[in-house]
């Protein structure tokens, strides 16, 4: 893992990101426009306040299967990732991936992380974490 930059923000698993986010709008935090990610099937956005890491919202999409319902279902609405910047993706992935870290699916491009590529990985003693690139 010391191929990280910064933590870039918290994933949360959510049914419903406009009525998760009331409560944190209503604490002061400022809610992003929603980015629809079709290749992944959910829907997105980010919580910012000053001072705070960035939380990201992740929604079920409505074509299928995604990567959050089962969270969802098990757990509820919880914190299920983190992110953390890289300088690249791709070798960022091979490093953790001989570290003991799972690729969940090659690096795509994310359009609410402005194109970034991004990638999970999963490791049984560490969880789910997700990786992007930092231009």
């Amino acid at each position: 893992m010391k191929h990280f930059l910064n933590l870039d923000h918290i994933g949360y698993a959510v049914n419903d990101i406009q009525e998760t986010a009331r409560h944190y709008v209503e604490a002061g935090w400022e809610l992003s426009e929603l980015y629809d990610e079709t290749r992944q099937n959910v829907i997105i956005a980010f919580l910012t306040k000053e001072g705070f890491p960035k939380i990201e919202l992740v929604a079920p999409g409505c074509h299928g299967k995604d990567p959050v319902s089962n969270v969802l279902k098990n757990s509820g609405v919880t914190p299920y990732h983190l992110c953390y910047e890289v300088d690249d993706v791709y070798l960022a992935m091979e490093a953790l991936y001989e570290e003991g870290f799972v690729p969940l699916f090659m690096p795509v491009s994310s359009v609410a992380m402005n194109g970034r590529k991004i990638c999970y990985l999963r490791n049984l003693e560490v969880g789910t974490i997700e990786i992007v690139s930092n231009n």
